[in-house]
């Protein structure tokens, strides 16, 4: 055991002669009252052991960390009157934005860096790297703000506004990635890699990986089921959540089905979706804590259907619930029947104030007729735009894997134009695709054939990327160009054939 020393106030502490960090974290989640506070001289860290005095009666706390959802401290669950269809059964919607950094993703922030303590991975003069659709970096972010660790967060520009600003304010070192690297809307494909590539490339940047990591649905085990099963007093039928990383609904449901015969509900958006922090089936592959395997029913919601619910969410139950909110409970009132006995609890992730942006695009009327609203909805060149880009997806502008391996086993195999940047292309690509990053296109026009009624298939991660591509090319007098549907994931995810640079066929 490390010395203990006394401070003129009379708070103890441990410091650590080796420098390591002690395993433990703040009072309150995980039941070990301790907290990091910034070393004296001669010491690396010290360890503060206080005196229990948060109470949850009284909501009075030391400091924000003593905020954090357990349960003891539960976040609220609410019932829903007014937009559910059923006469027996019950539905509450659990109001995530009462943890203390607004969100669900408060807690699986400070389990991920918890367990990284505890690991002896995370420690001082260490600083984080994540990818983030917003939430988790705004949790890890002001987690780190206690413990004295920065946090620099890769993330797409599809992403809110309200959320990038958020985070800047906040400390982090917020690096917005270009559309070049396929990010979908609100999922940070793109980003993912990049935050990967910063931790290998320096030693001091540690990768929390919530995608990944089984810190994040240990996170929900600990806290969101045992704060349901309290709630509900052991009556919770049916559990419901979106898709997003598949911590929440993976770590709960696990929790909930050691219980009782819980029905354990995942909803995820439509592909092209808008909704941000969920991901759509195809985008659910890149995350490994998704089990489906541990959830009995699944289903898909529109946007338009997500930011419908919304609105009457916030209208109807005044409920200030984000669109993935609204998601959530249109899929979970699909899959859940109305009898006797039902209870339904349905994670509401955040609320709407981080998403002013999102309500102007699908809600244009409710936006201020002044210049810098109409900005945020997008203008007629923009919709025109977007709707030539959906009408790609037609089968004579587009090709599926399946049928584009059978055309490069042909006579006339068409060119296949890998359009992501090269350090991506490298990693795993089709065997005799050419790589020209979609930044570069316009200057390498060269590199394609003169004949503009050769076959062209354009590439990217996902598939979003390769038709603006496509379309630019159309614009130019090619006649036989089309866009590979599902992008390189979906040409690995079939199992065709890929190289990487220096290395062989796989």
């Amino acid at each position: 055991m490390p010395d203990t020393h006394e401070t003129p106030n009379g708070a103890k502490f441990a410091r650590s002669p080796t420098g390591r960090l002690i395993p433990g974290f703040m009072s309150g989640q995980f039941g070990v009252d301790v907290v990091l506070v910034p070393y004296t001289p001669g010491t690396r860290f010290a360890i503060v052991l206080t005196m229990e005095s948060n109470d949850h009666s009284l909501r009075v706390y030391d400091n924000m960390m003593g905020m954090l959802s357990s349960r003891e401290n539960p976040t609220p669950m609410v019932r829903l009157n007014r937009v559910v269809p059923f006469k027996h059964t019950q539905v509450y919607a659990k109001l995530e934005w009462f943890n203390p950094f607004g969100a669900v993703k408060d807690r699986v922030a400070a389990n991920l860096i918890q367990d990284a303590q505890s690991r002896g991975q995370l420690e001082p003069g260490k600083r984080l790297v994540e990818a983030t659709s917003g939430n988790t970096g705004m949790g890890l972010a002001m987690v780190g703000n206690a413990l004295g660790y920065t946090l620099e967060s890769p993330l797409s520009q599809a992403i809110p506004l309200e959320k990038r600003t958020a985070l800047r304010f906040f400390g982090v070192n917020v690096v917005e990635l270009d559309d070049t690297l396929c990010p979908a809307p609100g999922a940070p494909e793109g980003a993912i890699a990049r935050a990967r590539q910063t931790a290998r490339d320096d030693a001091a940047a540690v990768l929390l990986d919530q995608y990944a990591n089984e810190a994040n649905p240990d996170g929900h085990y600990r806290t969101t089921g045992p704060e349901i099963w309290r709630q509900t007093e052991g009556q919770v039928t049916h559990f419901a959540a979106g898709l997003g990383t598949c911590g929440t609904i993976t770590g709960t449901g696990r929790f909930l089905k050691e219980q009782a015969d819980v029905k354990v509900l995942g909803i995820y958006p439509e592909e092209g979706h808008d909704i941000p922090g969920v991901r759509s089936q195809r985008q659910l592959q890149q995350t490994t804590l998704y089990r489906p395997d541990e959830y009995d029913q699944e289903v898909e919601v529109t946007n338009r259907e997500a930011y419908d619910m919304c609105l009457r969410l916030n209208r109807e139950e005044s409920i200030i619930a984000g669109p993935s909110s609204g998601m959530a409970l249109v899929g979970a009132l699909r899959m859940v029947p109305d009898e006797p006995g039902n209870v339904l609890v349905v994670i509401f992730p955040d609320d709407i104030f981080k998403y002013a942006s999102s309500i102007c695009r699908h809600f244009p009327a409710l936006c201020p007729s002044t210049q810098d609203a109409a900005s945020a909805a997008p203008s007629a060149h923009e919709q025109l735009f977007a709707e030539m880009i959906e009408n790609l997806k037609n089968p004579h502008d587009s090709v599926r894997v399946t049928v584009l391996r059978k055309e490069l086993e042909g006579d006339t195999p068409p060119l296949v134009v890998d359009v992501r940047p090269q350090e991506m292309f490298d990693e795993v690509h089709m065997a005799n695709a050419v790589n020209i990053p979609q930044s570069e296109l316009a200057q390498r026009l060269d590199d394609l054939p003169a004949e503009r009624d050769a076959p062209i298939v354009m590439v990217c991660g996902i598939g979003k990327f390769s038709k603006h591509t496509t379309l630019y090319l159309k614009s130019l007098g090619y006649r036989n160009v089309r866009s590979m549907k599902g992008g390189i994931g979906e040409w690995v995810r079939k199992g065709q054939p890929t190289q990487s640079q220096g290395a062989g066929q796989t």
